[in-house]
């Protein structure tokens, strides 16, 4: 099963080395990561999305929060939050296909960012089988290159979600 991990660190030398160690060494995959700061001056926000059964999820937590630099670790599955996920896309166009293309990106609420002759670059944000979606339709047109972010996420209850007791 999917899981979404919000990780409240210390922004400190190595700890994003050190939890994707604790992954690695225990033989778990991390599909996507994010990192960015928060707010508050020294500490940073991770969205860590895996795989894994209940079990599974519960181990990584706990040698999570063992972690000193870690400061609060909380499993959002299940619960309501909001993820997204941002797609940069490169895509094949002339001018027999460059309007149902501007079409199909105004549908997925995208936006047109940067525009040559034979290749349009999208924008979009969204969940991610919406991203994923969007990427399938633009296939059929030639990708030429693709880069997509890993998921963000927070939780929705008001006040600050990202401390585990109040998610």
């Amino acid at each position: 099963m999917q899981h979404v991990i919000s990780v409240l660190v210390e922004n400190k030398f190595g700890v994003l080395a050190r939890i994707a160690g604790l992954f690695c060494g225990r033989g778990y995959n991390i599909d996507s990561l994010t990192v960015s700061p928060t707010n508050e001056v020294g500490i940073s926000q991770m969205t860590i999305s895996t795989t894994g059964d209940d079990e599974v999820i519960e181990q990584i937590e706990k040698q999570l929060t063992k972690l000193i630099e870690v400061i609060t670790v909380s499993d959002l599955t299940g619960k309501h939050f909001i993820e997204r996920e941002l797609l940069l896309l490169k895509v094949k166009t002339d001018a027999s296909n460059r309007s149902e293309i501007m079409q199909i990106t105004e549908i997925f609420k995208g936006k047109i960012v940067n525009v040559h002759e034979n290749e349009l670059t999208v924008e979009l944000s969204g969940r991610g089988e919406k991203i994923d979606a969007f990427v399938k339709l633009m296939n059929s047109f030639g990708i030429i290159a693709l880069a997509r972010t890993g998921k963000v996420a927070i939780g929705r209850k008001p006040g600050p979600s990202h401390f585990a007791e109040e998610i």
